[in-house]
């Protein structure tokens, strides 16, 4: 990709569908609004209000837990490597350990544990492409919030995919030791 091609996507002048890119180039020049799928710039979704509200509950409780018991950080649709993608999980916990490298770019390895929230023109195909793709690339834990069904599917491993309801408790298992939360919180 040009340099002219680049400045025209950031300007919202050239649609990013219209560029090929490598991942090198989307991981230096992170395109808003879309991600970076087997060669393709894949457009985020939108996200409605139940979405956001969603992702807000999640964040304020994986947050004031991660941060009250200094095991590292939470983040929002920051870029994360994941194998030949980049990919931007709604929210996204990285242990301290993991911590190092700019705070001005994305980070070059996949999260600890990526959550997704659905939204109403997700695919179920992609949702679970993704969801692999993040443990494929050493993600050890995935949520998936389906706001409508007021469900998170967890995905350990690609044999190891459990589904809590309203009246279940979410635990962060080894990843994020200690945390639980009420799945209802998540969707008051």
């Amino acid at each position: 990709m040009t340099q002219q091609e680049l400045h025209e996507v950031a300007q919202g002048t050239r649609a990013p569908e219209q560029v090929s890119m490598t991942l090198a180039e989307f991981l230096e020049n992170d395109v808003d609004g879309y991600e970076y799928v087997k060669g393709e710039l894949v457009p985020m979704s939108p996200p409605t209000r139940i979405h956001s509200k969603v992702s807000v509950n999640v964040i304020r409780h994986l947050d004031w837990y991660v941060r009250e018991n200094q095991l590292g950080e939470v983040h929002v649709e920051t870029t994360f490597q994941v194998s030949e993608r980049a990919l931007k999980p709604d929210v996204a916990f990285m242990p301290t350990s993991q911590l190092d490298g700019d705070e001005n770019t994305g980070f070059l390895i996949p999260p600890d544990l990526a959550i997704e929230v659905l939204s109403p023109t997700d695919v179920q195909w992609r949702v679970v492409d993704k969801a692999f793709a993040y443990l494929n690339a050493g993600t050890r834990l995935v949520w998936v919030l389906n706001p409508r069904s007021k469900t998170v599917t967890i995905y350990r491993s690609e044999k190891d995919i459990a589904l809590l309801t309203y009246e279940d408790t979410l635990t962060g298992e080894d990843v994020v030791p200690g945390f639980t939360c009420p799945v209802s919180q998540l969707f008051e």
